[in-house]
């Protein structure tokens, strides 16, 4: 059987190792290299666990960096070139991964170790810190953000509040001044409101006709022109209206 390569759905494939042991930056690096080749060097080797659904056998970093890729664009990432091992070919497969990618990685994991192995852990550690420090940064950016929204929010609330207690004050009738009760109330309310006051009927239709002849300018101006109105009653009346019970 000849040995090709299968395009397959990268949602449709799993791994069984942590996304979490590779650095973001260099899976962030590979996911773009896939997206701009449209397609990855070196194609995963994966198992078919269903029909519709697949492991990886080897390559978990390419696989991990193909889900970066499919995050970033998921048109142009959605597929991946991949070898599936099937039942005709799984020893010819299984052979080659043991003999060409396991023992390059064990190999070039040695050379690593011996000649530069601290220095990579800490280029690594670095990069993990870097990685660390941007998210702090992004973090502190949506803190901020959503720090203003509150305040904009709050402020808006204040508004609207303060907006209904005007609302509310401008509804609830205003008190009038006695003099101008006297001239402006009409005939039945002023009636009622000076008889509850004990004022005599006589001097209410008094004060209701003399009216109709010219506002009175003053208090002393409605004692001079009402007959049988004196400083006391006038008084009454002026006080019953101070205190709202009239």
């Amino acid at each position: 059987m000849k040995l090709a390569t299968s395009l397959v759905a990268v949602k449709k494939i799993s791994s069984n190792k942590l996304r979490s042991i590779f650095v973001d930056d260099e899976l962030e690096q590979a996911a773009r290299l896939i997206l701009d080749s449209e397609g990855v060097i070196n194609p995963i080797v994966v198992r078919r666990t269903s029909l519709q659904s697949y492991e990886v056998v080897d390559g978990d970093f390419e696989y991990y960096a193909a889900v970066r890729a499919r995050e970033i664009d998921p048109r142009k990432g959605e597929m991946i070139g991949v070898f599936i091992i099937e039942s005709e070919n799984e020893e010819t497969l299984t052979k080659q991964v043991e003999l060409f990618r396991k023992s390059k990685a064990f190999i070039a994991n040695n050379v690593s170790a011996s000649s530069d192995g601290i220095e990579s852990r800490l280029i690594n550690t670095e990069s993990r810190f870097t990685n660390t420090e941007s998210r702090m940064t992004n973090l502190e950016s949506r803190f901020e953000n959503r720090t203003i929204e509150l305040q904009t929010e709050f402020r808006l609330e204040i508004k609207n509040i303060n907006d209904r207690l005007k609302e509310i004050e401008n509804r609830i009738p205003k008190p009038m001044e006695p003099l101008e009760a006297l001239n402006t109330l009409g005939i039945s309310e002023l009636t009622s409101k000076l008889r509850r006051v004990g004022i005599n009927i006589k001097i209410i239709e008094k004060i209701i006709s003399e009216r109709d002849n010219g506002k009175f300018k003053s208090f002393s101006n409605v004692v001079e022109r009402i007959k049988g109105l004196g400083d006391k009653t006038m008084l009454k009346i002026i006080d019953s209206f101070a205190e709202g019970t009239v």
